[in-house]
């Protein structure tokens, strides 16, 4: 197995941003394989899965053990994913193994990204509005009086096959996406619990994409060796550093990375994207101030420490 070592330190990196903020790492792994390494799509998604079928397991255990997992929720995403993972990966074979599946791929990829991109600033809007109900006092009423949490199974099957879809067809989606259905499916699961369920439901989620891109797909184990070598020390670093780092910022710097990527992998020229990452500098942070004065809350943030959760996932 040969290890490329230039790929293995540009993992390391990504592993630390991934720690620092919780992302799933295949939002951030896959592209940077395509755009800066030159590995085809398909090849880029198959070892990319792998190799997460093989983090995964690390952080969902540490949430089992400390109680914060929803099996209910788990067992009804499954049966929506694990499926759905193994068809979206036929389904790239049926498309055939030349030029047609990788540009399919490559798409795919793009749109995942940017929906991974709108689901941080999803997921930023919904926790100032949390932080919000803190300071009113009606978030410390709830937890005292916290109710159940009602599974709905039709939409919770929904989820999972959506979501299992696009890890199959993109390695993006099981870190990202999902969790954003989740908070907006069960706004009363407690965060920790909602970081944990979406961890765990991604072990099996994600393993049944990796084995159908070790059947169907391009899988290199040379490069998944040397995904998991440079990254799963870098997600340990990132872990470390979670608790010291403006979380905040990393998330927003992160949401403006996987727009950029998106924006090429969809075949956007260079100065089309630079005129898009310009006009989301400057309307961005207007945009969010607003946001924040409605909200209750100055218009810049003091400094604030993100404890994140961490993920190790795709």
């Amino acid at each position: 197995m040969s290890i490329d070592w230039f790929l293995t330190a540009a993992c390391f990196g990504i592993g630390i941003v991934v720690g620092l903020t919780g992302m799933g790492g295949g939002a951030l792994m896959t592209p940077v394989l395509v755009l800066f390494f030159g590995i085809p799509p398909l090849t880029a998604v198959s070892s990319d899965l792998v190799a997460a079928a093989v983090m995964k397991p690390f952080g969902s255990f540490v949430h089992l053990r400390r109680g914060t997992v929803n099996l209910e929720l788990v067992k009804w995403l499954c049966v929506g994913s694990i499926p759905t993972a193994f068809a979206g990966v036929v389904l790239l074979k049926f498309l055939g193994n030349g030029k047609q599946v990788q540009s399919t791929v490559q798409t795919a990829l793009g749109i995942a990204l940017l929906l991974a991109a709108a689901g941080l600033i999803i997921r930023a809007y919904l926790r100032l509005l949390e932080r919000a109900r803190n300071a009113d006092g009606s978030a410390s009423r709830l937890s005292q009086d916290r109710p159940e949490v009602v599974v709905r199974k039709g939409w919770t099957i929904l989820v999972g096959a959506v979501g299992g879809l696009v890890v199959g067809l993109t390695s993006v989606g099981s870190g990202s996406l999902i969790i954003i259905a989740l908070m907006a499916l069960y706004p009363t699961l407690k965060a920790s619990s909602l970081v944990g369920t979406d961890l765990l439901q991604a072990v099996p989620l994600v393993a049944s994409a990796a084995l159908g891109h070790i059947f169907f797909g391009d899988f290199k184990l040379g490069l998944t060796g040397s995904l998991l070598i440079g990254s799963i020390p870098g997600v340990l670093l990132g872990a470390q550093l979670s608790s010291r780092a403006p979380g905040g910022l990393v998330r927003r710097a992160l949401a403006f990375v996987l727009f950029a990527s998106a924006l090429k992998l969809l075949g956007v020229s260079t100065v089309g994207t630079g005129y898009f990452l310009l006009a989301a500098l400057l309307v961005g942070p207007l945009v969010w101030v607003v946001v924040r004065r409605a909200n209750g809350f100055p218009a810049f943030a003091k400094g604030r420490r993100s404890r994140t959760p961490v993920s190790t996932g795709a």
